[in-house]
């Protein structure tokens, strides 16, 4: 079995187990050039207390939920977009068959 890693972490500076922290979310726009865990050049190792910290300002970030609220409304509104073809090719489907039976019926 490994044993974990300790080592210092590089929030707290103490000695603990560590974690690489690595922000859970993606970003619309220029929101990412902005971003306190994505303008990072290396994701910081952190104890399970500081991780907890990082994580709980990560949910928090207003500009995260924005993003994700706009990421929503996005998805909504593609699979809205994407209901209404599928509709319109099954309405041209049976008006093409409609047209194919009436042909067939009239031509025998």
């Amino acid at each position: 079995m490994t044993e974990p890693v300790e080592a210092r972490c590089d929030h707290c500076k103490q000695n603990r187990t560590l974690f690489l922290f690595e922000p859970d979310h993606g970003h619309l726009g220029a929101g990412q050039f902005t971003c306190r865990w994505c303008t990072r050049e290396t994701q910081e190792l952190l104890c399970p207390r500081c991780w907890s910290a990082e994580k709980e300002r990560e949910e928090n970030d207003p500009g995260i939920q924005q993003d994700t609220e706009t990421m929503r409304q996005i998805c909504e509104t593609n699979a809205r977009n994407v209901a209404r073809q599928e509709a319109a090719a099954a309405r041209d489907r049976a008006e093409c068959d409609g047209i194919a039976e009436v042909t067939r019926n009239a031509t025998a």
